[in-house]
Parts: structure tokens; sequence; C-alpha cells
């Protein structure tokens, strides 16, 4: 019924961490191979289940999830909006922004300096903390937020560069989960 990584699955899922298939980290892509069976996968999420923790399995990347208060709900939905703004954003910076997409700070950087609407944007983040001095530092604080929250990793120090991980598959659906119905789509709000 367990498999000995086990404690090492917990370990990183308890903190809200994803485990991830692209993940560049060989520690990583072990666990993820270990919940890719499913005998292992319905082994573990009925375990998970008893400590009130939700084995939960995205496009390529894992996660525990928990039943929720409306409280924390409120909470999690203000989350949400924040990362379709960050999201925006990274996809204003470069359409392509997508699982495995390779980017630096400097690319954004050097993007914002000929993009209005990406200064748009960038400064529409301040109310979500995103709001130091410079551009170089507002950059580098949302990729900080980023990379806490698994959805990008450092994949080379020298050049700076990121990797976009399979977990931002987690946000995307997200999104793609809000339902606008038709006859308000067009509504102007008051």
């Amino acid at each position: 019924m367990f498999t000995k990584y086990t404690s090492e699955i917990f370990d990183v899922l308890r903190k809200g961490q994803f485990i991830c298939s692209n993940s560049p980290d060989d520690e990583i892509q072990k666990l993820y191979k270990v919940l890719e069976d499913e005998e292992t996968f319905e082994d573990l999420h009925e375990y998970f289940h008893q400590i009130n923790y939700v084995l939960e399995q995205g496009n390529e990347y894992f996660y525990f999830s928990r039943t929720e208060n409306n409280v924390d709900l409120d909470r999690k939905l203000e989350k949400a909006f924040n990362w379709i703004d960050i999201l925006d954003f990274f996809k204003t910076f470069d359409s392509s922004f997508d699982v495995g997409f390779r980017f630096s700070p400097s690319d954004i950087i050097n993007q914002l300096k000929n993009n209005a609407d990406l200064k748009t944007k960038l400064e529409k983040l301040k109310k979500i903390g995103i709001d130091k001095k410079s551009y170089s530092e507002r950059i580098k604080k949302l990729i900080e937020k980023l990379e806490k929250d698994n959805f990008i990793t450092l994949e080379n120090e020298i050049s700076e560069t990121y990797k976009v991980l399979t977990s931002l598959n987690y946000l995307k659906d997200i999104i793609t989960a809000i339902n606008i119905p038709e006859e308000i789509e067009n509504e102007i709000p008051e």
C-alpha cells in the first residue's frame, strides 16, 4: 500500500508545493514517477484522505487540497484574482508564456521599455504588493512570488533563466473554471 517515498511526497505537498513532471529537480521527478503509477496514487489518495489531505492530480502535476470553510474560500478567491492579474501580465509580456516557457528578468525589463500595456499591467500589480520603485525590483518580486509558489524554477543561475513548470496548468484550470453567463457577459458594471 505505501511507498518508501510517502513521507517525501507528504513533505513536499503539505507546504503547498506541486510535484511537476517537468521539474528540473531529480528528486521531484522521481516523486512524480511514483505518483504517476495509478495504483500507488489510489493508495496514497486513500491514506492522505484519512489525515484530511486530498491528493489531487492535475495536468502533469500533483498537489494537496482540503475542504475549506467560507472565510478560507473568500481568501482563496482573492488570491485567485491576484493570480489572474499576474498571469495576464506575463501573457502580455509574451503570449507564448506557458508550460516549458523560458525567460529572464532582463527579457521582461527590456519589453517594459517599449510596451505601454505591459507598464500599465505592472502598475496594476501594486495592489497585491508588487510596489517597489524600479522596474527591476518589481520584476524580481514578481518572479520570487512565482518561484515561491512553485510555478517557475530557476533553470540557469548564470544566465538567470527561469522555466515555467507544469503546475502553471493549475492556474490555467482555475481561470478556465470561471464561468460568466452569456446574458451578463456584455453588461457594463455600475
